[in-house]
This record gives C-alpha cells, structure tokens and sequence, in this order.
C-alpha cells in the first residue's frame, strides 16, 4: 500500500528532457492529433510558433519520467501492478515545441488510504531554463492514481 508519509515530499528536478520534431510527430500521430502545426514546420512557423508545436497531453510524456521516481522508490510502497490511473489534469502556461529543454519537479500532493486503497495524487511542474536562467513555467500536470491493496 502507498505510504501516506509520503504526502507533501517533492523530488529532485528531472534531467532536461529534449523535445524533437519527431517525438512531436510521432505522439500526434498516435493521440490522433491531425494539426498540421504538429507535422509541417512551415504551418507551425507561419502561426507564430518557433518550431512543431506539441500536442496539449504531450506534456505527459514529461510527467511520466518525473512520476516514476516516486513508483520505483521502494520505500513509498507502490506496487506499480496494483495501480489504476484515475484523472490526469493538464495546465499549460506556454506551448510545448520542439527544442524545448524540460525539466520537471515532482510533489506528491496527498496521499489518502480509504476502504483497502489508496488515493494518490501528484503534481508535475514542467519548465524550461529562461535566457537569465530562472525556469520559465511551461505546463502543470496533475495525475491521480488508485493503489489498490492486498486481496483478502
């Protein structure tokens, strides 16, 4: 079962993440995004993006590097083969492109132990180094996640 002292701790920054034109390309691709600004450099370009601008839920491919610190710490007590993700909530403060350098910090907001399960929910903050080196916000992913317990 998740271990509920575990609620409030934040992990350590990712290493940056490299957003590419074909990772770009390929997530649309499989999520079934069809904006030629997430395939044509030319179309994302003449809309005013500096490069293939990613698909909103692209942010999740970020998320999921920074979640697995959690799930493979064996002292928070997930069993990965007991989860079931429940929601996954996405706020973006700016569009993902490619060249993008992303790092992101992850918080284990809560976690609630109900009726043999246990109700996760983290919070990725994604961001890229700005020009004078403070991280620009980019997008804020926010997953929860049902642990269930041991069969009786």
């Amino acid at each position: 079962m998740a271990n509920p002292d575990f609620a409030g701790r934040e992990y350590p920054a990712t290493a940056p993440y490299a957003v590419g034109r074909e990772k770009i390309r390929e997530f649309a691709s499989a999520v079934g995004a069809l904006d030629p600004a997430h395939h044509d450099i030319v179309v994302a370009r003449g809309l005013g993006y500096p490069d293939l601008v990613a698909p909103p839920t692209f942010a999740v491919v970020v998320a999921q590097r920074a979640e697995a610190q959690y799930v493979q710490d064996p002292e928070a007590g997930i069993d990965f083969s007991r989860v079931v993700h429940a929601d996954e909530k996405f706020v973006h403060h700016r569009p993902i492109v490619a060249g993008d350098e992303l790092v992101t910090v992850l918080h284990v907001d809560s976690v609630t132990e109900r009726a043999g399960i246990a109700m996760v929910t983290t919070r990725c903050e994604v961001a890229a180094p700005a020009a004078d080196g403070e991280p620009e916000p980019v997008a804020t992913v926010i997953s929860s996640l049902v642990v269930r317990g041991e069969a009786s």
